[in-house]
């Protein structure tokens, strides 16, 4: 029979086999980066995550935190350069505005990781509270990791939802907007109307003795006068 150590062993290299395949997909993305010399819209948030993910881990599997734990630190390791990698890759080719806000959050990421090396290192005397305060916080940014691509995920899906909230109160009330327009165009019709009529009356016609009548308006009433015309 396989012992539980040798069968440990076989899990753990394909565990790290598979985790390093994780660690190369986005080679192409990088590849592409290059050629144009720029990074487009990609996020470089999942990457950073991942990097952050890889160092704890890293710490984690040391022999002065966690002993016996050669896979998690190779394959960590491993995904610590390789996403180091990434990040430098976004420095290189990102806007300056970008390349400022990744260089910045590359190192809250390694201060944070060195002052937790520290103060676990000089606080935690024994393996089994290293192991259970740096675990605890690879547990949590591991989460974290896979969380990261809602970054972009979230503000699109938003944008989908309110889109299609304005799509249905356009169709709810597109009759009555309608309807609506429609008054107001009768309405502006009957006014201009009007004005015609009014504008019409103003005009001074002649009687029948060859006189002409003048119609004078005033705020209240019309007045009329005859001003003979001698022929």
């Amino acid at each position: 029979m396989v012992s539980a150590d040798t069968a440990r062993t076989v899990v753990g290299i394909l565990g790290n086999i598979i985790a390093l395949c994780l660690f190369l997909s986005p080679v192409p993305t990088f590849i592409q980066i290059c050629k144009k010399g720029t990074v487009e819209r990609f996020s470089p948030i999942p990457y950073l995550a991942t990097l952050l993910n890889c160092m704890l881990w890293t710490l984690y599997g040391l022999p002065i935190v966690h002993p016996h734990s050669t896979l998690v630190v190779t394959i960590n390791g491993a995904g610590l350069l390789i996403e180091l990698t990434y990040v430098l890759l976004f420095l290189i080719y990102s806007a300056k505005k970008q390349r400022l806000k990744v260089f910045l959050y590359l190192l809250l990421e390694i201060t944070f990781v060195g002052v937790v090396a520290v103060m676990v290192l000089s606080l935690a005397h024994s393996h089994e509270k290293r192991t259970l305060i740096v675990g605890s916080l690879c547990m949590f940014f591991g989460t974290m990791m896979y969380v990261a691509p809602l970054s972009v995920m979230i503000p699109n899906g938003l944008g989908t939802l309110f889109g299609v909230a304005q799509l249905a109160l356009y169709a709810c009330f597109y009759k009555s907007t309608q309807r609506q327009l429609a008054e107001r165009q009768a309405k502006a019709s009957e006014v201009h109307l009007g004005e015609v009529v009014i504008a019409s009356k103003s005009v001074a016609p002649s009687n029948m003795n060859g006189n002409s009548i003048e119609i004078e308006e005033t705020p209240n009433s019309f007045q009329t006068s005859n001003h003979v015309q001698e022929r």
